[in-house]
């Protein structure tokens, strides 16, 4: 498994990245990204002068909040009907942009689906899935859906219901704890056979006496996923892509140094 960095477009430079000593890594573009086709010359420039590979580009949409599992559940994703048109074309857009840059991958969170399958809302999501699967296929592309925000078995169903041979995971191990949807090591060897791109990132339960709180995001290998544990569960999978380093607290600095200690963990775990 190669280590690499989830970094962002906008707010990460790539040359310090490359400073860690890694040369792999998922591009997140945010809303304010553009993703237009000299954007994306700019970037292959970019990405080749560093001699870096980009496994995944991974979307975020204007107006997500994750400030608790209630506003989650409103904002972000495919879920809020008000927003479906425009995230579905920005998505599109980034499939496109991946093909322009090489990259066989695309990744988001889709938003917490109802487990019913007759809920409207799930039926439009399905939709949504569905047809960007379709363009992503048009690229040879994978479009993978980001765990954490279910449990690993509904995410399974969705998968199963939404039948695209190109519907795939981006497996992170904190999330299914910060957001309390169940054993990161047990959810990935249930989620496993679907999973391309895997995230290295850690945090701590939700509080018990704060119905509805996530919990805290914490600096790789100080929190709850068991780090160590989650290699070697990478390891008896089979899994050989890149596992990326990601920190997502607002201090730059500090989250530069927490990205680099995470990369010296997983260095010392790889033998």
């Amino acid at each position: 498994m190669e280590i690499g960095v989830m970094f962002w477009a906008g707010r990460d430079n790539l040359k310090e990245i490359g400073e860690l000593g890694v040369r792999a890594g998922q591009l997140g573009v945010g809303c304010d990204v553009a993703l237009t086709s000299a954007a994306a010359v700019e970037w292959r420039e970019t990405i080749a002068e560093a001699k870096f590979s980009i496994a995944t580009v991974v979307c975020a949409y204007n107006g997500e909040d994750y400030a608790d599992i209630p506003t989650v559940q409103r904002t972000v994703g495919f879920i809020p009907p008000a927003t479906r048109e425009e995230r579905e074309n920005r998505t599109l857009d980034a499939c496109d942009f991946a093909a322009a840059l090489g990259v066989k991958s695309i990744a988001c969170h889709i938003g917490m689906v109802p487990e019913d399958h007759g809920d409207p809302d799930y039926i439009a999501v399905r939709g949504m899935v569905r047809r960007i699967c379709d363009r992503a296929e048009e690229h040879g592309q994978t479009f993978a859906l980001e765990t954490g925000q279910e449990p690993a078995d509904t995410l399974l169903r969705f998968l199963d219901d939404a039948a695209c041979p190109n519907l795939k995971i981006n497996f992170d191990p904190a999330n299914m704890i910060l957001y309390g949807s169940g054993d990161p090591i047990e959810a990935f060897e249930k989620l496993a056979p679907h999973v391309v791109s895997v995230h290295a990132k850690d945090g701590d339960w939700p509080p018990l006496e704060k119905p509805g709180a996530l919990g805290t995001e914490r600096a790789l290998g100080q929190g709850a996923v068991g780090i160590p544990r989650f290699v070697e569960a990478l390891k008896r999978s089979g899994y050989r892509g890149s596992i990326n380093v990601e920190r997502e607290i607002e201090d730059q600095k500090q989250r530069m140094a927490d990205i680099a200690m995470g990369v010296r963990l997983l260095r010392s775990l790889g033998d």
